[in-house]
Formats: C-alpha cells, structure tokens, sequence
C-alpha cells in the first residue's frame, strides 16, 4: 500500500456546517436571501472590526465591487504589486482601467513600498495592496505616500483572515477591502468573497451594484439607473461561511503551528529560505511558502516539487509575475521595467502542504523528505 497522498491545501469543516447549511435547505431560503446571509455579515464584520460586511460570489467580484465603490473606471491607473495572483490585476481591468506592476520586497514578499511613488503619474488613484500568502504589508509607509499623493487604498485581503498590522486586523487598515472564501482559504464557503468597509456610503454603494442596481430602498419598479452586477451570496454558502467564522482563530492557530514546525524541522537546511514575519505583524501563514536555492539545497525548485509528488505530497508554484501575463500584455500594460524580486520568486518558489487540517506527522513527513533530498544532493 502506498503512502498517504498529502495535497496542498483542503478545506477544513470544523464546526456547525453541516447544520446550518441542513437548515437553509429546510428553510427553502437558498438564494440571496435568508437569515445567514445577514448573520455571516455581522460576523465577520465583527472579526474584522468594521462597521460594515457585504458578502458577494467570490474574491475577484469583491475586488471589482470594491473599486466600482471608490470610482476607479477608464483612463484611471491602479498600482499592484507585481508579485499577486492574477486575479488582482483583472479586477482593475474589469473597470477599464489600467494596472501599474511594482516589484516585491526580498522579505515578506508584498509590495515594495520604496518604489511605489516612481510608479505614480497623474491618472493614479488608487493602491491595491496585496498581503502576500498570509503576511500584512507595511501599511505605515504605504499610506503615508497614499496620504500625500490623494490615492485611495484597497486591500487584497483574500489570503489574510485575521492577520494582523500592529494589533489591527487586515481588512481595516485601508479605505476598502476584499476578501475571498475560495475552497483553500483559511474560512471558506466554497466559492464566496466580502467586501468590508467603515464608511457608510461606500458601503451603500457596494450593496446597490452587488444587486444589478436595483434601489437600495423602496420598492422594485424594474427601472435600473446605472449598470451593476449579479454577485450576489446565496443563504447557503453564508450559512458555510458563519460556522468557518465561528472558528476561525482555531483554523489560524493550526497553520501557525503548521509553519513553526515546518521552521523547526528545515530552517536550518541550506538554501530553503521562509517568509519573513515582520516587527508588528502577525502572519495567518495561509501558504507555507520556501524559496529553493538550487546552489545551496543541491537541486532546483522543479527537481524537489517533482521528487516531492513522486513521495505522495503536493506542492505548487508560486505566482508568476504580472509583467510576464499575456493578457496582460494585450491588455497594453506596461510591463517593462525591472522585477528582479518577483522574478526570483516567481522561478524559485514554491508552497508546501498547508491546510488546517495537516497534522504534525504530515508536517514532520514532508520535511523530514525534503531534509532526505537535500542530504542526497
């Protein structure tokens, strides 16, 4: 018999889903109404900090409601960290407007603060920022060059439930924010996303796209004024959402211990370089990532994720580079320039097994392997 396959990442149902989702069938409230819908809201809002949770269908629609909010459309010009799953740059062109790649920082990996404000023109209005794998950014230095140049921010929050910046959480550090509930997020509802705000009128506006613009109060007369999108959470995955929310800090607590056994057992192997946790931050370690340095661990990033698959445990590539996307190119963005720290990432990275549900022999088999490949180099 062969070893146990170990994958990436699944999702981990700890708590009362099965139950409340049992009683949003028995309710016959399985569209975008019913009583989870508004429960799994105040939740999360609640964990977050926020005045304000608006749940839609998925991360990407979140980030698309969220800069439809704050006006971005043709002409404008967002920056992005280069270094971010695609999803963050389709977002900004689903306005019509452009997105502006600025390279990684060598430790935690986000966005590089110190060469943003080269990447500023006159059509900039907003910093998207993206928390990196589960890591915050330096929102300090960030907003203060939002603060002088008028910019908005909007956090890509999708990896970072319950991270946090100097005792604050993600999410409530910026102007607006997305999360996703993507099937190997730390709470998931499958396919779902939220858009989390303070201001009032943002969220106002959130509510009112989300559902095709129909008026936010009176009654529905069929007459729409603007153009706005169906993304709107069915009763069913809200009721997944509010049990994953309910357990939330134990789900983090697991990839925490995921990752301090992992630096337990390989931090002192050469050329297996870990994610930094930067002073003031705390890092939810959605995906345990390592950079492989092929000169010091005997063997490139390649050769271990294949040795790795052939011993039963799943690893994945970083993200490439949104300099290097062929839609993106066709979409006409500048992708010159040097990323130096994105392309090292990009060619060198990988993550290992991190869901909430490995346990500590998992986490011990898959580096004790890696320790055996570096041993055989």
């Amino acid at each position: 018999m062969g070893k146990k396959f170990i994958p990436v990442c699944e999702p981990f149902l700890a708590g009362r889903e099965k139950e409340y989702v049992m009683e949003a069938l028995e309710s016959g409230w399985i569209s975008s109404a019913g009583k989870y819908i508004s429960a799994f809201e105040n939740a999360f809002a609640a964990y977050i900090g926020v005045k304000h949770a608006i749940a839609v269908t998925n991360g990407t629609n979140a980030l698309h409601l969220a800069l439809v909010a704050i006006g971005i459309s043709k002409e404008d010009e967002v920056i992005i960290p280069d270094f971010t799953m695609i999803a963050s740059a389709f977002a900004v062109c689903y306005t019509g407007a452009k997105p502006v790649f600025v390279d990684a920082e060598s430790r935690a990996w986000n966005i590089d603060p110190g060469k943003i404000e080269e990447k500023i023109t006159s059509k900039t209005k907003a910093i998207m920022v993206v928390h990196i794998y589960g890591h915050p950014c330096e929102m300090k230095r960030i907003t203060e060059i939002a603060k002088k140049y008028n910019l908005r921010i909007i956090e890509d929050a999708a990896e970072v439930h319950g991270a946090e910046y100097f005792g604050k959480k993600c999410g409530n550090l910026s102007d607006i924010a997305a999360f996703s509930f993507f099937a190997n997020k730390i709470a998931t509802t499958g396919e779902g996303g939220m858009v989390v705000i303070n201001d009032d009128e943002l969220a106002e506006k959130c509510r009112y796209y989300k559902n095709l613009c129909f008026p936010i109060k009176g009654e529905r007369n069929y007459m729409h004024n603007d153009i706005g999108f169906n993304y709107r959470m069915s009763n069913i995955h809200a009721a997944l959402g509010l049990a994953q929310v309910e357990k939330l800090d134990f789900y983090i607590g697991k990839r925490r211990e995921n990752n301090r056994q992992y630096r337990k057992h390989l931090s002192e192997i050469p050329g297996v370089i870990f994610q930094e946790e930067l002073q003031g931050t705390k890092n939810v370690y959605w995906m345990n990532g390592i950079v492989i340095d092929k000169e010091k661990f005997g063997m490139s990033r390649n050769e271990l994720m294949y040795k790795l698959k052939k011993e039963g445990i799943d690893t994945r590539y970083f993200f490439n580079g949104m300099h290097k996307q062929p839609s993106l190119i066709k979409y006409d963005c500048d992708c010159e320039g040097d990323f130096k720290i994105t392309n090292w990432l990009a060619e060198n990275g990988l993550y290992l097994p991190s869901g909430s549900n490995l346990t500590a022999a998992d986490v011990e088999r898959i580096s004790l392997t890696i320790q055996k490949f570096h041993k055989k180099k």
